[in-house]
């Protein structure tokens, strides 16, 4: 089994790669492999709601990580997304990312565990788990939990491994993640396969 971490961090060592570093290492004492790809210091466009990828699965933009996030999601067994926070919520780097790598071609990543997690000075992590989680529901992706809300503090990384909570937060979080992901794996050996999607209904609020 392989878990796919996103870095939307510009920093490639900072806070939010050392959030990623303990979830990882918790993964690792699991027997999970992990690949970490670092996609905060690319410059990514946002979605110009063209729809191509509906027809095609990859964006049709070729000159960010994006469509090779897409190949590295669909082989991954689960997801953990980092952001820093920018005026209280996700960078816009990782905004259009998501928005990318999700929009109309989200069907193969559903059931496999993701999680996100934020790192902060001092607030606004709450606000970022919260709408980066919203990729993972609307894409029938189970959301892993941890024992408090994913986020640490610091303005650099030795700082944020001063924040013995939010550390522990990020261990817990890597041990239900590979709990999680046995769980699912010992259910599909068992013969239990993911529910069957129903089409999709679209209903309009204005007609």
């Amino acid at each position: 089994m392989k878990v796919l971490l996103v870095n939307g961090s510009p920093h490639s060592k900072g806070c939010t790669f050392t959030a990623l570093e303990q979830v990882a290492g918790q993964l690792g004492k699991a027997g999970i492999d992990t690949e970490t790809m670092h996609i905060g210091n690319k410059a990514i466009r946002g979605c110009i709601d063209c729809r191509k990828c509906a027809q095609t699965g990859y964006c049709i933009f070729t000159d960010d990580p994006v469509n090779e996030a897409i190949d590295k999601l669909k082989a991954a067994d689960g997801l953990v997304v980092g952001s820093p926070v920018y005026y209280a919520g996700p960078n816009a780097t990782v905004c259009a990312f998501m928005d990318r790598v999700f929009f109309l071609k989200s069907a193969p990543y559903a059931f496999k565990p993701a999680c996100a997690i934020a790192s902060a000075r001092r607030a606004g992590t709450v606000a970022t788990w919260d709408r980066l989680n919203k990729y993972f529901g609307i894409a029938r992706m189970p959301i892993v939990s941890s024992q408090y809300w994913n986020g640490i503090h610091g303005n650099k990384a030795e700082e944020a491994r001063e924040d013995l909570e939010g550390m522990q937060t990020m261990r817990t979080l890597g041990d239900n993640m590979a709990w999680l992901l046995k769980c699912i794996e010992a259910g599909r050996n068992a013969g239990i396969n993911p529910p069957q999607c129903e089409p999709a209904i679209y209903t309009n609020f204005i007609r």
